[in-house]
């Protein structure tokens, strides 16, 4: 990656990349993005693990959600990552494997692998489990995200509960390595961020929809007020048409 490449640079790269017109509702989600991945291609101690790119993919997805049109959103993605040297296919390639191995175990299990450094996890998981604690190690706030993915992706009525998860995930962070301060910080803003994204998109499809309902009354309306006069000019070219023939026949 390039240790030379600005902020400025990252969003000329991506813009080049991805030439369309953001809606509001989602430019927020698109420049955080871009600044964070462009900050951590500065850190030459950062590594692409799974927890990272589970939480990439995770919080693309999760604050793009209704986005249109849904044919852009692999391009933005793939646009973002490119835009600091990042490889898109093999972040999305990695986050989908480790939550498709992690999804036939339960919550214990998962637990297991990160109290013990990844010893018997899948590999891509263990793998950058074994780094975290390093002098080598870089953390970021996607991590938090992923590690909270990796147990929601896990069998068990306790998978499916959100603050049941955030809380053993920051019971969890002494044995894994993660500062539980910044865990803390950071799944709460996430939490946050989501449910306001939930209601802003809801709010928004609402609006689209009474905007939809809007539109179809007057098409109604329109039509209605059309077919009177039509069949008043039919009427007339009748009594035109009758009175021709009358004068005809005398």
């Amino acid at each position: 990656m390039s240790d030379q490449q600005t902020i400025a640079d990252s969003k000329r790269a991506f813009h080049h990349a991805f030439p369309y017109v953001i809606p509001p509702l989602y430019r927020r989600t698109a420049d955080e993005l871009l600044v964070e991945l462009n900050l951590l291609s500065h850190q030459k101690q950062f590594q692409a693990d799974a927890l990272f790119a589970v939480g990439l993919a995770q919080v693309f997805d999760a604050f793009t959600l209704g986005y249109q049109p849904q044919e852009h959103l692999k391009p933005l993605f793939e646009a973002l990552c490119h835009s600091s040297e990042f490889d898109p296919n093999a972040l999305r390639d990695q986050a989908t494997k480790t939550l498709e191995t992690v999804s036939g175990h339960n919550v214990e299990q998962v637990e297991g692998w990160l109290k013990n450094e990844g010893r018997g996890a899948p590999e891509a998981l263990a793998q950058g489990l074994n780094r975290i604690g390093s002098e080598t190690f870089h953390y970021s706030r996607l991590m938090a995200v992923g590690l909270l993915s990796v147990l929601s992706a896990a069998k068990g009525e306790e998978a499916s509960d959100p603050q049941q998860l955030s809380k053993k995930a920051h019971e969890l962070c002494d044995a894994i390595g993660f500062s539980k301060a910044r865990v803390e910080k950071d799944l709460n803003l996430y939490n946050s961020n989501l449910e306001k994204m939930a209601q802003a998109v809801e709010m928004m499809e609402e609006t689209l929809a009474s905007e939809r309902r809007k539109l179809e009354r007057q098409k109604s309306e329109s039509a209605s007020l059309e077919t009177p006069q039509e069949n008043s000019q039919e009427l007339e070219a009748q009594s035109t048409s009758n009175s021709g023939s009358g004068d005809s026949g005398s």
